[in-house]
C-alpha cells in the first residue's frame, strides 16, 4: 500500500475524516468532530493531518486516517500542541500508518517553533500504549480519572473514562533516541530495546503479577511502589474483557486506577510499554527527567 501524509484540505477530505470517526469509535453523530470545526481549527494554528492511500488511477487518493490537534497551554502558560484525536480506519490498522502521522504531526509541530505535543489515551489499551511509550518515546506521570464522564461511542461506553496524559518532548534526547531505535536509558548502558524478562532478571518487579490469558483477573495484592525501577501489568487484550464481562472491565480500571495513582504520587513517570509471551508491562522510573 503507497501512502501520502499530508495536510486535509477539501470539503470532501475533511466530511471523510468525520465518517472516519463513525467508523473507529463507532460514535453517533452528535459526537463526531465536524468538518467545519476541523476547518476553523487547520486555518488558526492547529492542525488537521491525513494518510491518504495512493489509488491506481492516476491523481486518486482515499483518506484512511487522521490526527487532528491545535494549540494548548501547560498549566505553567509555556505553549504545545495538544493532539485531541488520531484515527485509522480498522482496515488499515497495524500498517504504521498511525505511526507516519504521528511523526509528521512532530515535523509540523517543531516548525512551528514548540516542542511539546500532550493526547491522552485509555492506559488499558496495551497497543495504545505500545505506541506511545515504546514506539514514539512519550512519558506520562499524570493520571486523569474519569476525564470525559460517561463516554457514548461504542468503543468507551460503560466504563469511568479514566486517561494517561501522554508528554511527548519532541525536541528531546530520549525521543530523538526512539524515532532512531537507540533505545538509550539514561543512566544505565542499554542501547537496545530492554525485554521484558531482561528486566525482570535484572530485579526490576512487576508490582501485580497475574498469569496471561484472555480474561484475567486483577491479583488481591500487590507488591509495595518501591527502587528505581517498577512494572505495573495490564491486560493484553482488554476489549475482549469489555466485550464479555463489564463488571471485569469495572474491577480492572479501578485495580489500575489505584496503582497507577499511588505511583505517580510517589514520584514515578511511566516510559515504556514491553509486551512479551502474552504479557503487557508498563516500566515506570523514579525522579525521571525527560532529555
Amino acid at each position: 500500500m503507497s501512502i501520502r501524509i499530508r495536510l486535509i484540505q477539501t470539503h470532501d477530505e475533511y466530511l471523510a475524516a468525520e465518517q472516519i470517526q463513525r467508523e473507529v469509535w463507532r460514535k453517533k453523530d452528535i459526537m463526531i468532530v465536524p468538518s467545519h470545526l476541523l476547518i476553523t481549527v487547520q486555518k488558526n494554528g492547529g492542525l488537521v493531518l491525513g494518510a491518504f492511500e495512493v489509488l491506481p488511477e492516476e491523481g486518486k487518493e482515499r483518506l484512511i486516517g487522521f490526527v487532528f490537534g491545535f494549540v494548548g497551554l501547560t498549566p505553567g502558560g509555556k505553549m504545545k500542541h495538544c493532539s485531541h484525536m488520531a484515527a485509522v480506519t480498522p482496515a488499515c490498522q497495524n500498517q504504521n500508518v498511525g505511526y507516519r502521522l504521528k511523526l509528521a504531526q512532530r515535523e509540523h509541530v517543531l516548525a512551528q517553533g514548540m516542542d511539546l505535543i500532550t493526547w491522552t489515551f485509555d492506559l488499558l489499551e496495551s497497543r495504545n500504549g505500545y505506541l506511545n511509550f515504546r514506539k514514539l518515546g512519550g512519558t506520562c506521570r499524570t493520571y486523569l480519572r474519569d476525564l470525559y464522564g460517561s463516554m457514548r461511542d461504542g468503543l468507551n461506553f460503560g466504563l469511568p473514562s479514566d486517561r494517561f496524559q501522554v508528554d511527548w518532548h519532541i525536541a528531546s534526547d530520549h525521543v530523538a533516541g526512539r524515532l532512531r531505535g537507540d533505545w538509550v536509558v539514561p543512566s544505565t548502558s542499554l542501547r537496545a530495546g530492554p525485554s521484558l524478562s531482561a528486566l525482570q532478571a535484572e530485579g526490576v518487579p512487576v508490582l501485580n503479577r497475574f498469569p496471561p490469558g484472555d480474561m484475567p483477573r486483577p491479583p488481591q495484592a500487590s507488591l509495595p511502589i518501591e527502587g528505581d525501577r517498577l512494572f505495573i501489568q495490564i491486560p493484553a487484550h482488554f476489549q475482549v474483557i469489555k466485550s464479555a464481562d463489564l463488571g471485569l472491565a469495572l474491577a480492572w480500571r479501578e485495580h489500575t486506577r489505584a496503582l497507577f495513582e499511588a505511583a505517580f504520587a510517589a514520584g514515578y513517570t511511566v516510559v515504556d510499554l514491553l509486551f512479551e509471551n502474552g504479557q503487557s508491562c508498563y516500566l515506570l522510573r523514579k525522579d525521571w527527567t525527560s532529555r
